[in-house]
């Protein structure tokens, strides 16, 4: 089991870093077609054509992340365990369990403790091809961590920390204790317009519209991918 896990956990990071290629659009023709062949399954998702509409990848490239995902990892879904050595190993100088466990938990739709390959593609869809609203609107529910609609400044802080946990001594300017709650506080000044202690899903969207570093602030994920 232990052998299985250390192989799955190995095969989805090789995965991710064909995955950054291939959506960056950085992978060749001639590359796409030796990936397909050499990660070739005999299965498929029942719902590609679904998944095709639902997303902004294409067929094409649909059957090359399953491939690669369920060659790799054959069960067809990532535990947490799994998501948090994959997301230590991009970033060695830091602690990105915490933030990993958020980010599972944002991919994890169903919440049964697993991703599966239509989650995982969903995400990356809209995170990756989606629309500023649509970037928005995932990243609000990563910040909701108690999934009630709103976003208080103990959630936020939770995220912000374990993003500056995660950076380690890369972080610039280097990190003091109050820096988390700083950022935190100008972040609510800014979107918490009513004052109710809050920030609701359009006051995240309007706030972020309305401001450029706040907006690239708040889109961290493209920048851990």
């Amino acid at each position: 089991m232990a052998g299985c896990a250390c192989r799955c956990r190995q095969g989805v990071f090789k995965f991710i870093q064909s995955l950054r290629r291939l959506v960056f659009g950085t992978l060749t023709k001639d590359k796409i077609d030796e990936e397909l062949e050499m990660t070739m399954v005999c299965h498929r998702p029942e719902g590609l054509e679904q998944l095709e509409a639902q997303t902004n990848f294409t067929k094409r490239e649909l059957q090359i992340l399953y491939r690669g995902f369920k060659n790799e990892c054959p069960s067809g879904a990532v535990n947490e365990e799994t998501f948090k050595h994959i997301y230590a190993q991009f970033f060695p100088h830091g602690d990105a369990s915490t933030y990993a466990h958020y980010l599972f938990n944002a991919f994890d739709t169903t919440s049964n403790g697993s991703i599966k390959f239509e989650e995982f593609v969903m995400g990356l869809s809209t995170l990756l091809r989606g629309t500023v609203r649509e970037k928005l609107e995932w990243t609000f529910h990563l910040y909701d961590i108690n999934n009630d609609g709103y976003i208080n400044r103990e959630e936020m802080t939770e995220i912000v920390r374990a993003i500056y946990d995660m950076m380690g001594k890369y972080t610039y300017p280097a990190i003091k204790g109050d820096v988390p709650k700083q950022h935190v506080d100008a972040f609510f000044q800014k979107m918490d317009k009513n004052k109710d202690g809050v920030v609701t899903l359009e006051e995240f969207i309007v706030a972020c519209q309305e401001d450029e570093m706040m907006m690239r602030s708040m889109q961290l994920f493209e920048n851990v991918m």
